[in-house]
């Protein structure tokens, strides 16, 4: 028996990026734990790390490509594979026009090292323009903002966490997220911190979450009027002369059109619609603007609803007016090793380049919203997609609408799927090309280091080689870019590519190079966030515009929406939000038993009061409708939530027939996206509207 080894990595299952210690001989993993010399994750590990063993010897992961027939499911080889896929995929092309196939990315690719360095590659050799992926369905808001104000939209602004003062919290759960466009491994102990320096924390937010539970004060919140407190927030701040610009005052461009765009949204008009009374409001502004730093943090909650453009903007619209953009303790940016901001200084933006075909939704950073994939493909006309090809995505259970899609993608001439699994989405597939899992590859966080709050940087090495017959989900892209192609392959690697990257970065003259991080197993400690946007801004004109036109003209279809009156649906009289679990990652960890063991934790969260008026007890079988479907599962009654609203994880309903998931089967809970709708959508953006959709609630 050979010796114990141990191996260094970074953990790819969220956006932590904690830094795991991994004891393993002969293949078996004997432990996992923090690493303690990680210079950012200092230790800290979540419940999701032991998924990576799961993964990897899961009895249900596929290890060859395998076909459909009439029979069921067969292997082929890969060649085979590639040969089929290549012929279809042309012909759909040549009858139909490059459109007619279609590509959806799931949040795997995210977390992915080669496929968001090489997939750029096979959008080429594929020529379409129908791409899609969950980036519309979470976090479409804070890019299209930065792309307005700062010129770029991979320019986002990130709490300076470990800094702050006072730290305004909406529609977020960083202590059971790890952040969320805010990369921050422990964060529990983060704001902790805050507290321990003499600093405050509020979080706005229609359920009093974990993190709300560990907050200075809580305030609950109407789902879906965020933009309207936001709004008042920043009338006060006019209202009582508390604006402050700092170093950022000759920069900014459009303050005296956004003085008066807020004038109408006084504390005292949106207190009712809110929830939240105008008195708290004015003060929360002032307490704001009176600290020595502080900073505006909105996620999940503010982005995915109808108003999630204008949320984000004004996020950013509050940082910067109160002195705290750019600034230490504020909304900082990071400068990442490999550094995704590219100098296009005055280039036109991908936004409306061109609109979706069916509902004419706006087109940016190069995709189409994910919320009107289905009507793509079911609706008949030029330009309708026929084939498709989803990469490490589950978009059944995590796009909204999910019934209608599971109709769209059976009713495709063909379809591939690029996963490890057969799951809700892949087994409507013609082919399945597996990859390998997180052990067998190795890892650079291209995105998350862009997102997270101190600079650092760090390459995992694989810490078992893969077998000579499987294929990283990259390989896979490129070989059938090749066969779609005829070219020959060049030979270019994501890690040439990641070299080059370090080497022409930011620390480029600091000897930063993949052989350095090689060198560094824990990591590299590149120190805190530090001012840096005067020189990162993309704007033409090298400023920062507080007001683009798009966001004064959508305060229109706030103000004609019905909030600030209340109006009320007898029908479906319950506001649904969603939640995340410490335990699970959208769709994708449920297949792990140490995760899903214990009380299945897929129920319907509602207040007292309202159980009360239902008739519902405590694990009693709910029925939730919504105008596009139902679904049933048990009571969780709960005054951690706001009356009127009601809560469902997200990331379950493992339970639809023959996906070959028997450890997902047995903690199937339900897909809050069978009651979701896909013409819910942020208009301004086209971001998915998942939080406040209403539905109606009886026993069932």
């Amino acid at each position: 028996m050979s010796d114990i080894r141990t191996h260094y990595r970074t953990c790819n299952i969220c956006e932590a990026m904690c830094g795991l210690e991994i004891q393993h001989r002969d293949g078996e993993i004997l432990s996992i734990k923090g690493d303690k010399d990680d210079p950012f994750s200092r230790g800290h590990i979540c419940p999701k790390a032991v998924a990576l063993q799961d993964f990897y010897s899961d009895r249900d992961r596929l290890k060859t490509p395998i076909r459909k027939t009439a029979d069921g499911w067969t292997s082929i080889s890969w060649e085979q594979a590639y040969e089929e896929i290549a012929t279809r995929f042309r012909g759909i092309q040549e009858a139909h026009g490059k459109d007619a196939v279609g590509v959806y990315l799931g949040n795997p690719n995210a977390h992915n090292f080669g496929n968001a360095i090489m997939l750029p590659r096979f959008f080429k050799a594929l020529g379409t323009n129908n791409r899609f992926s969950s980036a519309s369905a979470d976090q479409l808001p804070h890019h299209v903002a930065s792309n307005y104000m700062l010129g770029a939209g991979m320019l986002i602004p990130i709490p300076d966490i470990d800094h702050t003062d006072f730290m305004l919290i909406i529609g977020a759960n960083p202590i059971v997220s790890n952040g969320s466009l805010m990369t921050a491994p422990g964060v529990g102990k983060r704001l902790k911190a805050i507290q321990q320096r003499g600093g405050k924390i509020v979080v706005v937010d229609p359920r009093r979450t974990e993190t709300a539970k560990k907050a200075d004060q809580h305030l609950f919140i109407r789902p879906e009027t965020d933009a309207l407190l936001m709004l008042a927030l920043v009338h006060t701040l006019f209202d009582e002369q508390r604006v402050s610009l700092g170093h950022l005052a000759s920069r900014i461009d459009g303050l005296e059109s956004l003085a008066d765009a807020v004038k109408a949204y006084s504390p005292e008009t949106v207190a009712e619609a809110c929830g939240i009374d105008a008195p708290t409001i004015r003060q929360l502004a002032r307490d704001l603007a009176g600290a020595r730093s502080a900073v505006c943090y909105s996620r999940m909650g503010a982005s995915t609803q109808s108003f999630g453009g204008l949320c984000q903007w004004l996020n950013n619209v509050l940082n910067i007016l109160t002195g705290n953009f750019d600034r230490r303790g504020g909304a900082m940016f990071p400068q990442p090793a490999f550094d995704l901001v590219r100098n296009k200084k005055g280039k036109p933006s991908s936004y409306g380049r061109h609109q979706s075909r069916v509902r004419k939704l706006p087109y940016f950073n190069n995709e189409f919203p994910v919320a009107t994939l289905a009507d793509e493909i079911l609706t008949p006309g030029d330009g309708q997609i026929r084939g498709m090809i989803t990469v490490a995505g589950n978009p059944v259970l995590s796009a909204p609408g999910g019934a209608r899609l599971e109709e769209a993608f059976e009713a495709l001439d063909f379809m591939v799927s690029v996963d490890i699994y057969l799951n809700e989405t892949t087994r409507h597939a013609d082919i399945i090309l597996p990859a390998t899992t997180g052990l067998e590859v190795p890892h650079y966080d291209v995105f998350f280091h862009s997102f997270a709050v101190r600079n650092t940087a760090k390459f995992s090495e694989p810490m078992v080689e893969k077998s000579p017959d499987q294929k990283h989900d990259w390989e896979i892209l490129r070989d059938l870019s090749l066969h779609l192609t005829g070219l020959d392959d060049d030979g270019v690697t994501p890690e040439q590519m990641l070299d080059a990257g370090l080497r022409h970065g930011a620390y480029g003259e600091q000897d930063m190079s993949l052989a350095t991080l090689k060198a560094n197993p824990h990591g590299v400690d590149l120190g805190p966030l530090q001012p840096c946007l005067e020189q990162r801004l993309q704007t033409e004109d090298g400023l920062i515009h507080i007001a683009p036109q798009l966001y004064l003209d959508d305060l229109q279809r706030l103000d004609s929406s019905g909030l600030l009156e209340r109006a009320a649906d007898s029908d479906y009289p319950f506001s649904l939000i969603s939640r995340r679990l410490p335990r699970s990652h959208n769709t994708w960890t449920q297949n792990s038993h140490r995760l899903v063991k214990g009380k299945a934790p897929c129920t319907l969260q509602l207040n007292p009061a309202d159980a009360r008026k239902l008739g519902l007890e405590d694990g009693q079988t709910a029925r939730v409708a919504s105008p596009v479907g139902s679904i049933q599962l048990p009571v969780e009654i709960d005054d951690d939530m706001f009356e009127g609203v009601v809560s469902i994880p997200q990331g379950w309903g493992h339970n639809r027939p023959d996906t070959g998931m028997s450890i997902a089967e047995s903690q199937p809970g339900v897909s809050i996206n069978d009651i979701t709708d896909g013409q819910r959508i942020d208009a301004l953006t086209g971001n998915a509207a998942f939080n406040g959709t209403r539905v109606s609630v009886q026993p069932a």
